[in-house]
């Protein structure tokens, strides 16, 4: 059995935010793939499903960011789970939009719920460390994770959340690869339109019928 874990904060005032974009992964992954509905469990939303023979857990810890791990440590020693089964989906501002990227272990980098996690569970689990970008200094960086994902931005997040639903089985039977690649290809068809628009040639003016008048009339005309 595993256990996948989305970061968020609870209440609609945070569900749009890019902090929040490991609750949205874990909603698209259940909505995708018939998942059970969500019930309140381990100070959490819980829904639970299977893909093949591997069955998991989905967790959205509701004790607010900073206390993730507890909710968390909750349901491994329910489940009796070691750190090896347990992803957790969480925002990754080193990472630009769009971009996904998958480790074991490793540090926090300042993250507020791998925090709270690497004291409740340790550090060897797997992340799913999800771009938002990073705003440019680190004094804004708490406003621009509590901040929602901008209208111009919707497609794009849309894209990535269908691709990680996507790759959702391939991830959960340890193939990365594929996981990754079922991501790159729901992203793939934007970055080609963009690409197409930018190499369009530009239209030629008409070219000019040629000139069959003969060497006299071209001088009368020239005097007409």
């Amino acid at each position: 059995m595993q256990l996948w874990v989305g970061l968020g904060n609870p209440g609609g005032k945070y569900a749009g935010n890019r902090h929040n974009i490991g609750y949205m992964a874990l909603d698209r992954i259940a909505e995708e793939h018939g998942f059970s509905p969500w019930r309140s469990k381990f100070q959490g939303s819980l829904s639970e499903g299977r893909f093949g023979s591997e069955k998991l857990a989905l967790l959205k810890p509701e004790t607010f960011m900073n206390l993730s791990g507890q909710s968390v440590g909750e349901a491994m020693r329910f489940f009796k789970l070691e750190p090896g089964d347990v992803t957790v989906f969480h925002d990754e501002l080193d990472l630009a939009p769009g971009k996904v990227r998958v480790k074991t272990g490793g540090g926090h980098a300042g993250h507020n719920g791998l925090r709270s996690l690497h004291a409740h569970i340790g550090a060897e689990y797997d992340r799913v460390r999800i771009g938002i970008g990073h705003p440019g200094h680190k004094d804004r960086v708490s406003g621009y994770v509590l901040s929602d994902f901008a209208k111009a931005e919707q497609d794009g997040l849309d894209d990535l959340l269908r691709g990680i639903a996507d790759g959702a089985p391939d991830l959960a039977a340890g193939d990365k690869g594929r996981f990754m690649n079922a991501i790159a290809l729901r992203m793939q068809p934007a970055r080609e339109a963009s690409s197409e628009v930018a190499e369009k040639p530009a239209e030629q003016p008409a070219a000019e019928a040629p000139d069959t008048r003969s060497a006299m009339q071209k001088l009368m005309d020239k005097f007409r």
